[in-house]
């Protein structure tokens, strides 16, 4: 599974490739990725029911910036969300 402007995300300045199959380098995505990285994300999970209960899997276990910007969009694609749940804490390192 591959999408160009996956593959070119800045989120990915510390892989030599796009795996979509590694929670790590999805969840790098979520958090660091730009907003054309992200609507490709977006497309992909459209299509996708795993890849859809895998971003809301890392988004209930991982520090992600803006887990309810992508609660929201699951929302959107028929997932069921709890938008009172429990959250990782964010704290921006200022990394890449």
């Amino acid at each position: 599974m591959t999408d160009q402007p996956l593959a070119r995300s800045r989120a990915l300045w510390n892989r030599s490739r796009l795996d979509l199959e590694s929670d790590e380098v999805l969840a790098q995505i979520l958090d660091r990725g730009e907003l054309e990285a992200w609507r490709a994300l977006y497309r992909l999970a459209r299509e996708d029911a795993d890849l859809r209960r895998r971003i809301k899997r890392l988004i209930g276990v991982a520090p992600i910036a803006l887990p309810h910007f992508w609660l929201a969009a699951l929302t959107v694609l028929g997932e069921a969300v709890d938008y009172d749940a429990s959250l990782p804490r964010y704290t921006d390192s200022g990394g890449a």
